[in-house]
């Protein structure tokens, strides 16, 4: 069964920064888009970003558009989720996660990882 670790969470100051990773280990034929979700404490989870494996396409949420840079490496098994301009607002569990088809909606996303904690400080 596919497995998905995030890492590379923490404490950072309101504008700083922090890159996420997602290693995908025994990947499978229908991870088809890999999302990036987040999670704050007593709210639902809400999509942030999204990718495919073959490159190009990317969808962000509005509150994180420009802020907030979705990617792969080369080698397709390690989805990026590079932020910048970190916000109090930002602050949750973030997950990353795999879909069968190209969708922003939790329920279409069928793997997920651990989830990795950030902290935006004001």
């Amino acid at each position: 069964q596919a497995q998905l670790v995030e890492s590379g969470g923490g404490l950072v100051q309101a504008g700083g920064s922090l890159r996420l990773s997602c290693t995908v280990t025994k990947r499978t034929f229908d991870m088809v888009a890999m999302g990036w979700f987040r999670q704050a404490p007593g709210k639902e989870r809400d999509f942030v970003a999204r990718t495919m494996w073959n490159g190009g396409a990317t969808y962000y949420a509005d509150s994180v558009k420009g802020r907030f840079t979705i990617s792969s490496d080369n080698a397709k098994t390690t989805i990026f989720l590079q932020m910048n301009s970190l916000k109090p607002e930002d602050t949750a569990v973030y997950f990353c996660a795999s879909a069968r088809i190209w969708s922003a909606e939790v329920r279409d996303y069928h793997y997920w990882g651990q989830g990795t904690q950030v902290t935006v400080s004001s």
